[in-house]
């Protein structure tokens, strides 16, 4: 069946400049020195291999990472066993308003064994040193292209030009550098590997080969074994081996390319390195880097975001960045971090990447990973929050690394549902790894989230909902979905006073509210909870339907549907967090999970549940001003994904700022600042920059309640621009432009057949309608709604 997605352009009224679409910015990174630190260093990535550049001129640093690169192992055991009957006995305690003696019975028995959780980790440098002419170097410059994902460092000593180019590419599975020089045979260097990892180096015949298996212990016993080659291709000059060191000396250019593989799912790991290393050598440096560029354009080039322009727009990155923290507003800036999130994320995830995003995306600073909470994926709001700018950014293939791991995971959940809880389906909790971590983490008061997986198994949804792709609905989504509502089904219990389908004992991630005096984490049904059963459960019903299968599952879940207890507002005007109105123990949490249904779900909004919405507001202004609130980088870019939502614009353009001012370093990597969660100096986390971008998207175009609403939180600061190839709900793109707060034409691409709404924006003139270049007779209804129907490849045009 076809599902009706109406779709409603409006346009605030803000007063502006004009713009025109012919208007580009420079879409890169650059500075005019090397990195001095990995938080100024370059990213580059191709969902598998990563590296951090530093570009130095005497001594070049690249910072290795490869995905799979883990300590830790499968753990049978990692589950303590518990059961429906001990379950049940421990939900009376709750129901009875024994919540101090549940909590305790919790904490003891509803909990993991963490015997060899592991991490992820850096690799190590591979280290560059090289021998100049005489003089100072000068006209110094490394740039970042996002749009052809090519890093390159120039500069000059004495009558001498150097140039070096650095990628990662997809097609080619190798990371690929070449250094050049504008005079033959200028290039001598030493190049060796720093390995942060214990291995086994050697080097011949133009290459250094390692081996070895990771050796961590931190987060427990085990992990993968690696290797790794380092290849050279020398135009002229020779190369010569120190020890482990190759030493080119009088080259015209040198070509290097590096693999590094683990036995992580992967038998022939050694051959596979060097076939991909030898194939990429024989291809050639000009054809690999062709290749990559059609590769990576391919995705990177579907959409385009101008949002005015900007005075600093000729300054280097660096210096942008400091005069917005001294208090300068720079649009261009804005719309750079908008598109620096899209290239971070087809540079970590990628269709054939073996893992997702982790919580420092495919790059490793070496802090996370010693820190108690690890290098993994945390389920209660950081792994999403990676691939919330997939699918409106028009990046939908880089989402499906996350849908591979929900199937692997939910392997492993089914046995966590049973042995855990005594039900069918399958479960995960806050913290995952790469061995198939699902259990309860070691305490209650951030572990005992068993809906986490439901959060990850609304991706698979939404995937859908903006892809409309049956065959993907079929195959992979719904028997997730379906599997994960049985869970809920069999987890849920009904409250003996008020009939309601109850979850828990759980918590709302990660915080704890005061009962009789006391501090408590666990309780019966977090708004948070609800709010994830609510949309699993819708999302399969609607499955259903749209396959034409499991009627009578779709009626049980429906029936379910109508039993869950309603989100309340507390006595404080604000949401409830819990399903009582208990007082909040840490008012300055950073964790809000009972908003999730403001975003990123449509449960709330300001037109359908106005005082929910108003409850939602009274929740953040009560964050956002109590004492010490934990202010972190994926929080401040929740407060500006929820403000758009409220179509509150000065709100969410100052989150945005703060994000850029207080979050946000050299290279644009946001991080959690030093003093949260036990962090002793900033981390960088890769959640924030995906994040913030999708709510920049929220700002502009929403698709959320059903139909697209053009412009619905646009601040004054960005008065007139225009975008292209945003994704909205249904199986459509949108391309939009404005001026001075009004729309000038809008733009909705099928990419599906559907049936389509549109509600004209109100203007002093009445719109013109366009259907495949062909005028349109319309009459809106009440409420202007105008009713279309779009073939696949139709488009649909509106102008003022």
């Amino acid at each position: 069946m076809k599902h009706f997605f109406p779709f409603i352009l409006s346009a605030a009224l803000v007063p502006g400049a004009c713009s025109s679409e012919s208007q580009q910015q420079r879409l890169s990174l650059w500075y005019n020195q090397p990195a001095a630190e990995w938080l100024e260093a370059s990213p580059i990535g191709n969902g598998r291999l990563g590296a951090m550049l530093y570009g130095g001129v005497d001594t070049d640093h690249i910072a290795l990472n490869e995905i799979t690169l883990w300590s830790g192992q499968f753990d049978e055991n990692q589950e303590k066993p518990f059961g429906k009957e001990k379950l049940a006995a421990l939900r009376e305690l709750f129901f009875a308003g024994k919540l101090a003696e549940g909590n305790h019975v919790a904490a003891e028995h509803l909990k993991g064994n963490y015997n060899s959780f592991g991490t992820h980790l850096p690799l190590g440098d591979l280290k560059l040193c090289f021998a100049h002419p005489n003089g100072q170097p000068s006209g110094y410059k490394r740039e970042l292209n996002l749009e052809n994902a090519v890093s390159d460092v120039t500069y000059k000593v004495g009558d001498v030009q150097y140039r070096r180019e650095y990628f990662a590419c997809n097609p080619a599975d190798v990371i690929a550098i070449r250094l050049s020089a504008s005079k033959p045979k200028s290039i001598t260097f030493d190049a060796a590997l720093d390995l942060l990892r214990r291995a086994e180096i050697a080097a011949a015949d133009g290459k250094i080969v390692f081996s070895g298996k990771v050796d961590f212990h931190m987060h427990g016993v085990g992990g993968v074994d690696f290797t790794g080659k380092v290849a050279l291709a020398v135009d002229d000059g020779s190369v010569a081996v120190r020890g482990n060191t190759l030493s080119v000396k009088e080259a015209t250019a040198v070509t290097i390319v590096v693999d590094v593989r683990t036995s992580y799912k992967s038998e022939a790991y050694q051959a596979l390195c060097d076939e991909t290393v030898e194939a990429a050598l024989a291809k050639g440096y000009e054809a690999l880097k062709a290749e990559h560029v059609k590769d990576y354009s391919s995705l990177f080039g579907r959409t385009a975001l101008f949002l005015g322009s900007s005075s600093a727009e000729n300054l280097p990155t660096d210096l942008r960045l400091k005069k917005v923290k001294e208090g300068q507003t720079d649009v261009g800036l804005e719309a750079l971090f908008f598109q620096y999130g899209r290239y971070l994320l087809i540079a970590s995830s990628r269709a054939s990447s073996p893992l997702p995003a982790n919580l420092q995306g495919i790059w490793n600073d070496n802090r996370a990973c010693h820190m108690g909470w690890t290098c993994d994926y945390h389920l209660d709001i950081n792994t999403q929050q990676n691939y919330w700018l997939a699918n409106v950014g028009n990046l939908h293939e880089c989402h499906l690394p996350l849908f591979a791991y929900t199937k692997d995971l939910a392997v492993h959940g089914a046995k966590t549902a049973q042995k855990v809880y005594g039900c069918r389906g399958w479960a995960a909790h806050t913290v995952a790894n790469v061995w198939g971590y699902s259990a309860p983490s070691q305490s209650i008061s951030w572990g005992l989230f068993p809906a986490a997986g439901s959060w990850l198994a609304s991706h698979l949804w939404r995937h859908y909902c903006y892809t409309q792709d049956k065959a993907f609905l079929a195959a992979q989504a719904y028997p997730l979905l379906k599997s994960n509502a049985t869970f809920l089904l069999d987890y849920m219990v009904e409250h003996p006073a008020n009939g309601y389908l109850m979850t828990g004992p759980s918590i709302s991630p990660e915080n704890s509210f005061r009962y009789n005096g006391e501090g408590l984490s666990a309780s019966m049904m977090p708004t948070g909870d609800r709010q994830l059963a609510f949309e699993i459960l819708t999302a399969c019903v609607a499955a259903s339907e749209a396959l034409g299968q499991d009627a009578d599952f779709a009626d049980s879940l429906r029936a379910a549907l109508s039993k869950l207890p309603p989100m309340k507002i507390g006595k404080n005007g604000a949401l409830q967090e819990w399903f009582e109105d208990y007082e909040e123990a840490q008012p300055n949490h950073r964790h809000t999970m009972h908003l999730v249904g403001l975003y990123p779900f449509s449960q709330i909004s300001p037109e359908k549940t106005p005082d929910l919405a108003q409850a939602a507001a009274k929740t953040i202004e009560n964050r956002l001003n109590a004492a010490g609130w934990e202010d972190t980088e994926w929080s401040r870019a929740n407060m500006l994904c929820y403000y758009a939502r409220l179509k509150n614009p000065q709100k969410a353009y100052e989150n945005l700022r703060s994000l850029l001012v207080e979050f946000s370093r050299d290279n644009l990597f946001a991080v959690a600042p030093g003093g949260i969660a036990g962090a002793a100096w900033d981390i960088f986390e890769f959640d924030a920059n995906q994040a913030a971008p999708a709510g920049i998207a929220e700002m502009l175009v929403q698709s959320f309640d059903g139909y697209i609403e053009f412009l619905p939180a646009l601040p004054p600061q960005w008065s007139s621009g225009y975008f292209r190839g945003l994704c909205v709900e249904g199986g459509a793109e949108a391309d939009l432009s404005w001026e001075r707060g009004e729309l000038r034409q809008a733009t909705i691409r099928a990419n599906v057949s559907n049936r389509f709404a549109v509600k004209l924006p109100t203007l002093k003139k009445r719109c013109k309608l366009l259907l495949n270049g062909q005028p349109q007779e319309y009459a809106p209804d009440d409420n202007g709604v105008v009713a279309v129907s779009l073939n696949a490849g139709d488009v649909c045009v509106i102008t003022s």
